[in-house]
């Protein structure tokens, strides 16, 4: 399965918390899964930090460093993706997680996700819980 991780999985799976759910867990060990990281879920991140947003403790640096350990793939946002957040329904506000989506639909992948709301989009997300 191709994967699309969003952040909050990202940050959960990178630093094995234990909140990280099981189905997550197995999609991130599974070796014969494609796991993708969007740069707007880096970008997110560099915005909370740069906020000096409380209990936001993420080393931007150090994270760019082990994704390709971890085998993550990066996906970089493109001018496509961008352009067809505007075909959305507005299920969801928040712009990052917008994105997310939109690149799911664009490149085929499943955006993994513990969001109840962005699983309103249909097929396209994998809820895990």
């Amino acid at each position: 399965m191709r994967v699309l991780l969003d952040t909050q999985l990202l940050l959960w799976g990178v630093a094995k918390s234990r909140r990280l759910p099981r189905q997550a867990r197995r999609i991130l060990e599974s070796r014969s899964n494609e796991i993708y990281v969007s740069a707007a879920s880096l970008w997110e991140i560099a915005i909370k930090l740069a906020l000096g947003r409380r209990g936001f403790d993420v080393d931007l640096e150090r994270l760019r460093a082990v994704l390709p350990e971890m085998d993550f793939m990066e996906l970089p946002v493109t001018a496509a993706h961008a352009a067809s957040v505007v075909s959305l329904p507005t299920i969801h506000k928040d712009p990052f997680d917008r994105m997310l989506v939109a690149q799911s639909i664009s490149e085929t992948l499943r955006l993994v996700t513990t969001d109840a709301a962005l699983a309103r989009y249909g097929s396209t997300v994998l809820l895990v819980e």
